[in-house]
């Protein structure tokens, strides 16, 4: 079966092609989406872990985690409930180093824990200075940096204090300053910050704190997983509510066109598959036929869409000015479901004419061919 699938394929190169153009199209933007969401998704959740934190408070509702605004009136609150160890105001800063937009900026307080967890590897011991800013190590042998170096950050330019090492990719690739410095930069009072950075009491569960802590503030989320950070922004949810509606239209577009594909196969073929019926084949053997070729189609649409929407991905992060903030990620899973939409593609095109097939007369069929 398989070689007269293959060979009826064959005969109608040109519609097999276009058919697997179509689903190609509407499986890359799916599979484009995917990739963003799963690499939006790991930036995001960085962030809940900033300076070591165990997790991170944000403002319920933002737009996304680095939009957040918090009143530093909050502090004492927090730092007095039981799980709670310490809280480090932290004001972030995205794209505002020059030439290194993927860079995030940090204020933060010069006796937090965020500052104290910091490994100096040159220049000048202490705190940050006013004025001044440490750059992590990462950032440094890019941009071949060191002490007494300057850097634009937002427009202003800063003399390089330190080179320091965190241990955390977001923060070893980026800038860190003085709490006041980063809220004038971002247009902050000194009464804001966009997150708070949390370190829980040893043998306190996670989950737990979480739970107490957005029961004591509901006007704060609190986050620490990545997927919690995406869902917390609205544009994680439109970016996956954007995967969801794409998913849906793919497979109703891409159904009818497999639909009109076979069908018109399957009554061009009346004759040929009259004859089939006629030396043997039952009507499951005429309706596997028909679903082969349809999921065969599919799945050479679903192939180069992939490849098509890999392609794409790397686009999307800069037309949504994300270029350097997002890398897109194409897991194991986003791949498994890329095939299933496609396969799934393949059996609704071919549910109508596997019915029709399965029900034709040979004897019907060979008169009226």
């Amino acid at each position: 079966m398989t070689a007269l699938i293959a060979a009826n394929l064959m005969r109608r190169k040109a519609r097999a092609a276009l058919t697997s153009a179509g689903i190609a199209v509407g499986v890359a933007a799916v599979v484009a989406l995917l990739a963003l969401s799963t690499g939006l998704n790991r930036s995001a959740g960085q962030l809940a872990h900033l300076g070591r934190a165990d997790l991170g408070l944000f403002q319920k509702g933002a737009a996304d985690p680095s939009s957040s605004v918090l009143s530093l009136s909050l502090l004492p609150h927090l730092r007095a409930q039981p799980d709670v160890l310490e809280v480090a105001p932290i004001q972030l800063i995205v794209e505002g180093v020059a030439r290194s937009p993927g860079a995030v900026t940090l204020g933060i307080e010069p006796n937090g824990f965020v500052a104290r967890l910091l490994v100096i590897t040159a220049g000048a011991q202490g705190p940050v200075s006013a004025g001044h800013v440490q750059i992590g190590d990462i950032l440094a042998r890019e941009r071949h940096l060191r002490p007494g170096s300057t850097l634009q950050v937002s427009g202003r330019r800063f003399a390089v204090q330190a080179i320091f090492h965190a241990g955390i990719a977001e923060e070893d690739s980026g800038v860190i300053m003085g709490l006041p410095d980063a809220q004038a930069l971002a247009g902050r009072t000194p009464d804001e910050a966009t997150t708070f950075a949390v370190r829980l009491r040893p043998q306190v569960p996670t989950a737990r704190a979480e739970r107490d802590l957005i029961h004591a503030f509901p006007g704060l989320l609190a986050i620490s997983e990545a997927g919690e950070a995406v869902r917390a922004g609205v544009n994680g949810q439109l970016i996956t509510k954007a995967v969801l509606l794409i998913v849906v239209l793919a497979l109703i577009i891409g159904a009818l066109t497999v639909a009109n594909t076979m069908l018109a196969a399957v009554l061009e073929r009346r004759r040929e598959l009259a004859l089939l019926s006629t030396i043997g084949w039952s009507p499951r053997q005429l309706g596997a036929l028909v679903l082969g070729e349809a999921v065969t189609v599919s799945l050479l649409g679903t192939g180069f869409g992939i490849l098509l929407g890999l392609a794409a991905s790397k686009l999307l992060p800069g037309a949504l000015g994300l270029g350097e903030f997002i890398s897109p990620v194409l897991t194991v899973w986003d791949l498994g479901r890329a095939i299933l939409i496609g396969i799934s593609i393949g059996i609704a095109g071919a549910l109508y004419p596997i019915w029709l097939v399965t029900r034709m007369r040979s004897v019907l069929a060979l008169a009226n061919a």
